[in-house]
C-alpha cells in the first residue's frame, strides 16, 4: 500500500511540474472569482481547455482483494464550430496499475484503452441555466499488458446539467453506452452503460462540496454481477498556480451494488488545470 501511494505522489508531483512551467507562460485571463471558476470546471461542456488528472484508487479487488489504482488523464478541448455551437472533445488515457488475482501472479501496469467523446453543444446557456451536450463515444484498443479489450467500440453520449448565476448549486447527469464493433479480438464482445449524476455546493471563495458517483452496467454479465452503484461524496476547492486556475478534489465512494470481484470502495483525488478565455 505505501509503495502504491508513494506512486500516486510521484505521478501527481511530476504533472504539477510540468503545469508549474506552463503557469508561468500562461497569459493573464478575463478575471473570474473562484466561485465561478468551480463552476466552470463542474460543467462537462464547459466552453475551456482544461487537463483534469483524476486518480481513483480501489480496494478489495479481485478473489485476493488486491488494490487497483487508475490515474486518468482526461484533456478536454473545445472547438467552436459558429456562433451558436460548439464541439466539446473530451479524451479519457487510463494508466492502469493492476494487482495480480491468482497466488503467484504480480502486478501490472500499463496502458488501459482510451476512450475520445465529441459532444456538440450549445455555445450560450438556455433558460434558468440548462446546459446540454449530446454526440460520440469510441473506446480504442490502446492497451498494453492485457489491461483492455482488444475490440474497437462506438456509441452515443450525453450530458445535462443547470448552472445559473448566482444560485451555488450545480446538477446534472453524464450517460453513454458503448457497444463493441467486433467480437474476435481479446476480450471479445462488450456492451457496457455509464451513469454519472453530479451534484455541487459552491461557498464563496472556490471551495465546494460534491458528490459525482460512477454508476456502471456491463449488459453481458448476468444479473447478479451486472451493476456497480456507489454512494459517497467529497470536497473541492479552486487554487491558483502562478496564474494558472487549478481545481484539486477527495473524495471517497463506497459501493453499495457490485460485481463479486469488483472493489468495495474507491478514493479518489483529482487536480485539473484549467485554461479560461
Amino acid at each position: 500500500m505505501r509503495t502504491l501511494l508513494e506512486t500516486i505522489c510521484r505521478r501527481l508531483s511530476g504533472c504539477l511540474a510540468v503545469f508549474s512551467a506552463v503557469a508561468a507562460a500562461t497569459p493573464v485571463q478575463a478575471a473570474l472569482s473562484s466561485e465561478e471558476l468551480a463552476k466552470l470546471a463542474q460543467n462537462p461542456v464547459g466552453n475551456l481547455i482544461s487537463v483534469p488528472f483524476q486518480n481513483n484508487t480501489n480496494f478489495n479487488v479481485g478473489p485476493r482483494n488486491g488494490t487497483q489504482d487508475i490515474l486518468n488523464i482526461q484533456p478536454v478541448i473545445p472547438v467552436e464550430l459558429s456562433a451558436d455551437w460548439n464541439l466539446i472533445t473530451r479524451t479519457i488515457v487510463p494508466l492502469i496499475w493492476q494487482p495480480g488475482f491468482a497466488a503467484g501472479e504480480g502486478t501490472t501496469f500499463g496502458l488501459g484503452d482510451i476512450q475520445l467523446s465529441g459532444f456538440v453543444s450549445p455555445s450560450k446557456p438556455g433558460p434558468g441555466g440548462l446546459i446540454w451536450g449530446a454526440g460520440a463515444v469510441v473506446q480504442m484498443p490502446t492497451d498494453t499488458d492485457g489491461l483492455g479489450n482488444k475490440n474497437w467500440g462506438l456509441g452515443p453520449t450525453a450530458v445535462v446539467l443547470r448552472l445559473e448565476k448566482g444560485d451555488p448549486w450545480v446538477y446534472g447527469v453524464l450517460v453513454n453506452n458503448i457497444w463493441s464493433l467486433t467480437d474476435s479480438q481479446r476480450g471479445g464482445r462488450y456492451n457496457n452503460l455509464l451513469v454519472q449524476p453530479f451534484l455541487n455546493y459552491n461557498f464563496p471563495g472556490g471551495t465546494y462540496l460534491t458528490t459525482s458517483p460512477i454508476i456502471t452496467a456491463n449488459w453481458e454479465a448476468a444479473s447478479s454481477e451486472r451493476w456497480t452503484v456507489p454512494l459517497g461524496g467529497g470536497i473541492g476547492h479552486i487554487f491558483h498556480l502562478g496564474r494558472l486556475p487549478v481545481n484539486t478534489q477527495i473524495g471517497a465512494y463506497y459501493n453499495v451494488v457490485r460485481p463479486d470481484n469488483g472493489p468495495d470502495w474507491q478514493l479518489r483525488l483529482q487536480v485539473q488545470f484549467m485554461f479560461p478565455k
